[in-house]
């Protein structure tokens, strides 16, 4: 972006996809995205078995339902947190207000790294789990691609979770440099 005013476009300034598809905490909101929709829809889809003597579902992981919940609900929710900070990515140019920019983006900071927290706690859960199944309780191997994958990329979005959580860290810092420097130079600070 050219000469942005206070970690963003100028503000007022027309939306511009490109731009926005382009900056890298964006890109890795889209991958945490895809990560969620793959956690959940693999646990939704084979993460419960029918077994033929009980008549009922079961979790794979271990028998556990709590296991299956929470790797649903973390998906869902964070899939659903994504979307609504893509809106504010599009919508954060727009933002006149050093301090509202500053809100916005702490809260980046804050969500990001929660979100990280959680899917590692997910990771952490969801792999005893699958570990400590019992493989006569899946004889035939069912849905253990589907368990795998949602273990696999719950690890993976702690890393873009955290990443996503660096990168705001790092625009706050640019926010409040700027902010620093027009206070000190008035002048200077007028395009």
């Amino acid at each position: 972006m050219e000469g942005g005013a206070y970690g963003a476009g100028k503000a007022g300034g027309a939306f511009d996809p490109h731009t926005l598809l382009r900056q890298p905490h964006t890109i890795l909101r889209v991958v945490s995205w895809l990560f969620s929709i793959v956690v959940f829809g693999s646990i939704v889809n084979e993460g419960y078995l029918n077994s033929p003597s009980e008549g009922k579902e079961f979790c794979i992981y271990n028998r556990n339902p709590n296991a299956c919940s929470y790797g649903v609900a973390v998906g869902v929710l964070a899939f659903l947190t994504c979307l609504l900070y893509l809106a504010l990515d599009v919508y954060f140019p727009q933002i006149s207000s050093v301090k509202d920019r500053k809100k916005a983006v702490l809260s980046d900071i804050g969500v990001s790294a929660f979100w990280a927290f959680l899917w590692f706690v997910g990771f952490c859960y969801l792999a005893n789990q699958w570990q400590v199944s019992k493989p006569k309780d899946n004889p035939l191997n069912e849905g253990t691609d589907a368990a795998r994958a949602a273990i696999a990329f719950s690890f993976f979005s702690i890393f873009t979770w955290s990443l996503t959580a660096a990168l705001a860290a790092r625009r706050f810092k640019e926010l409040t440099f700027q902010e620093e420097y027009s206070t000190l130079f008035p002048a200077a600070a007028q395009p």
